[in-house]
């Protein structure tokens, strides 16, 4: 079988291996090589779409030994859960290529370091090997952290070794849980696939196993309280950074959790779920009461993002808690579609506050003012996807939050007080578009330009999906749902 999956995993590497042998090209020269290399690697990734899923299991599989000795190999493929954070996360890096082709900085390193990230990105979400998972999780967190130290802005240095000194301390005990599912399973194996089909541990093993798992999820997600590395790499990375930071790098900690630890420790899960419940409502709480203070636009949308993230940690735990198969598998539908809805929606916002910041050089709200006169195309596609992030009905959230409160209310009524963090979220981007974008605009902000031609190319996608996935969620969940109806015993 022509092996699509790797070549669609390896072209962005292939280009960032090209960019580093063109001694002395030009930015330009640069950036063509790094749209085309994610332009391929986007129809790739709409070809394995094309292909489809099978109902039970994982499709499109390729393997290869590695280390035989060990039971590792090189295995990728996809499944239901997996194949639209595929297709989100090609999008994303095709549309942040557009969006930096004017970086004119150490161009070609900044190229290439967003190709590595890609193709880490993407073996997150392809590898069925627990290493290969893991080596492609410790890889993008080398390439953020050069992105961010590297272009960010004035506080940089300080925000990228916070985010790679959490991530990869909490990366560690990750590590601890795959040793000990390889130990744990008979035979020996590292195959994700054997140990979804059999889950090795049990009792005491298996509950610390899971707490392993828990803390790096977590860490990643981030879940309270450990997301305090969040904002500040938010706010001091450059705007494409923001995007794959919020859009991609977010979900790989959502996947970890069903990946393994749904999958591969249930009974665990399920007797710790309430726990897990608890935490996702409280951090979905607080990012949203959280960002109701902020006065920075960009530290705003980082911390909506601690309250998103939140919704899906519900959903998830909410399907381990699950006995129900129809709310099991509503709520497990809504957080799959809430991590691609959270990566389209909130990618777009940071598109759009960094456009503002490059014109104004600020993000503090008070400084605008009647932005929809002066910039009325940046104005209004803020207010589309800021009514998107509040849940506004026919737009990419709602769908997917719906369903996970109706899991939630079938299993966990008491944990439907997190319906108030909607009423929050309104709130903030209520007042943010009141404050930054109706009234007068101040005089200096008169001559702002609004949206240039890259930044519609690099935007008009995301906000096509926006309605897209809000009008047509089937889209998707009739990709998800064929997965999640079977995932669970």
């Amino acid at each position: 079988m022509f092996p699509l999956v790797s070549i669609t995993l390896f072209l962005p590497l292939v280009g960032a291996t090209l960019l580093m042998l063109m001694r002395g090209s030009s930015p330009r020269l640069a950036h063509a090589v790094g749209i085309v290399a994610s332009g391929l690697t986007l129809l790739g990734s709409l070809l394995m779409w094309a292909r489809g899923v099978a109902g039970e299991g994982f499709s499109q599989v390729e393997e290869v030994a590695w280390i035989p000795s060990l039971n590792a190999a090189y295995r990728v493929g996809v499944d239901g859960i997996s194949l639209p954070l595929v297709l989100m996360t090609a999008v994303l890096f095709f549309v942040s290529f557009l969006f930096s082709a004017h970086i004119t900085e150490r161009a070609r390193s900044y190229v290439a370091l967003f190709l590595l990230l890609e193709t880490a990105c993407l073996g997150v979400f392809v590898a069925l090997d627990a290493v290969l998972f893991y080596v492609f999780f410790e890889v993008t967190l080398v390439g953020m952290y050069f992105v961010i130290a590297g272009w960010g802005y004035e506080g940089r240095q300080r925000a990228a070794l916070t985010f790679f000194l959490y991530t990869l301390l909490g990366s560690l005990p990750l590590l601890l849980a795959i040793l000990a599912l390889y130990l744990g399973s008979e035979p020996n194996t590292f195959d994700m696939r054997e140990l979804i089909a059999n889950p090795p541990l049990a009792g005491f093993a298996a509950t610390l196993t899971l707490v392993a798992m828990l803390v790096t999820f977590f860490v990643k997600i981030p879940v309270f309280p450990v997301h305090t590395w969040l904002p500040a790499a938010h706010v001091e990375a450059p705007t494409a950074g923001s995007v794959i930071l919020a859009g991609v790098l977010l979900k790989m900690g959502t996947y970890g959790l069903v990946r393994f630890a749904l999958q591969m420790t249930p009974d665990a899960f399920r007797s710790l779920a309430p726990v897990v419940i608890a935490l996702g409502v409280f951090s979905a709480l607080y990012g949203a009461f959280v960002a109701l203070g902020q006065t920075d636009l960009k530290r705003l949308v980082a911390y909506t993002s601690v309250n998103h993230m939140g919704y899906v940690v519900l959903g998830v735990a909410v399907a381990a808690a699950a006995t129900d198969p129809s709310a099991r598998t509503l709520a497990l539908d809504g957080a799959v579609l809430q991590m691609v809805s959270h990566g389209v929606v909130t990618g777009a916002l940071f598109f759009l506050v960094g456009m503002l910041q490059e014109r104004a050089h600020t993000r503090e709200m008070d400084k605008f003012g009647g932005l929809l006169r002066v910039v009325p195309g940046l104005g209004w596609a803020f207010v589309l996807v800021a009514f998107a992030s509040l849940g506004l009905p026919g737009l990419a959230h709602f769908p997917a939050e719906f369903q996970i409160f109706l899991g939630t209310f079938y299993v966990y009524p008491v944990a439907m007080v997190v319906v108030l963090g909607i009423a929050v979220t309104a709130g903030l981007y209520l007042r943010a578009i009141q404050i930054a974008f109706l009234g007068e605009p101040e005089g200096e902000r008169e001559e702002m330009k609004d949206m240039g031609g890259r930044e519609v190319l690099a935007v008009a996608p995301l906000l096509l999906l926006t309605v897209l996935i809000g009008v047509a969620p089937f889209l998707l969940l009739e990709v998800i749902h064929a997965t999640t109806e079977v995932l669970l015993p």
